[in-house]
């Protein structure tokens, strides 16, 4: 979140009329906000730091065009941007390797089993929860990583997703219900190949 005593508004006037400093503070204010959005919608972290430095391009070209709205925070405007600006990267994305089941660290493994159905009990530890469903996910085409992310991870509204993405909220409904069944058959090969 954008610091309470930070004129956002004021700062946004100043880098418009060419105020390095400010795009400085800017950037600075924006950079923890970011940085969350971009690890949430982009599976490999090597490409984090690129993907930030991308957002906060668009954010400077753009700047001039951005209207304030009653009600509506600046935060809203560049969590918008930042999402398209992950979409274009996951799109660009071509090279998907493929996993099989031997290829996985153990607890790993048993969380696919654990996904499908044949455990009763969850294994124990978190992290390879995580890394489990990044894995499945990065199988996914952009659109459908992305619905699955905000909905399911962020645990945000169909009006919220709709919103974001420009998509309607039966479309929203309908490719995370379409996502969820690819996601699970990728599962289920994933464990077919062992």
């Amino acid at each position: 979140m954008i610091a309470p005593d930070f004129d956002t508004q004021d700062c946004i006037r100043r880098v418009c009329a060419g105020d390095l400093e400010a795009a400085r503070l800017l950037v600075e204010q924006l950079s923890p906000l970011v940085r969350r959005w971009v690890r949430h919608h982009l599976p490999r972290r090597e490409l984090e730091e690129d993907l930030m430095q991308d957002v906060f391009l668009k954010l400077l070209q753009k700047l001039g065009s951005y209207q304030p709205r009653q009600g509506i925070p600046f935060e809203h405007w560049v969590s918008r941007l930042t999402v398209r600006t992950c979409l274009d990267a996951l799109r660009a994305e071509r090279a998907r390797p493929e996993w099989r089941v031997a290829d996985l660290p153990p607890g790993e493994a048993d969380w696919l089993d654990y996904l499908l159905n044949r455990q009763e009990q969850p294994p124990p530890c978190d992290s390879e929860a995580q890394s489990m469903v990044t894995r499945l996910l990065s199988q996914l085409s952009p659109p459908d990583r992305l619905v699955l992310t905000l909905l399911d991870l962020e645990e945000r509204s169909t009006q919220e997703i709709a919103t974001l993405t420009g998509w309607t909220r039966p479309m929203v409904k309908m490719r995370a219900m379409r996502a969820r069944r690819k996601l699970r058959a990728l599962a289920e090969a994933l464990n077919l190949n062992p």
